[in-house]
């Protein structure tokens, strides 16, 4: 009888300290969203202009290498800034990819090739 009442305390505690995935520390889709959302309104608090330019910055990590897409932005950007920005999303969405398994497609995301400035925005013209 001690030895079932003993089994089953120590079969409590340690189910007690398993992980709980509710509890775990790490990267979250609203996470990559709030971050993502951040670096869009960084890039819309500028505007360009013809003589300024714009330009395309690599975005986020695909599972099996490379970037997700690619932003435009105006040329006035702090781009030590945009670049922090970023790469602090690609590191946690590369972490994201790890924690989940992700698997994607694995087709090559090429940088935009015809941006212009379009009503002080940066656009992709197709």
């Amino acid at each position: 009888m001690k030895t079932k009442i003993l089994l089953i305390c120590f079969s409590f505690l340690l189910l007690s300290m398993q992980c709980d995935d509710e509890n775990h520390s790490g990267i979250t889709p609203e996470m990559l969203d709030n971050k993502k959302q951040e670096i869009l309104d960084y890039i819309n608090s500028f505007s360009c202009a013809e003589a300024s330019g714009c330009n395309s910055i690599a975005f986020g990590a695909k599972p099996c290498g490379g970037p997700r897409e690619f932003l435009v932005y105006p040329n006035s950007v702090d781009q030590v800034t945009l670049q922090n920005l970023v790469d602090e999303y690609y590191d946690m969405d590369n972490e994201y990819n790890i924690q989940t398994g992700a698997v994607s497609d694995c087709m090559v995301v090429t940088a935009p090739s015809n941006i212009d400035c379009v009503n002080g925005v940066c656009t992709i013209i197709d």
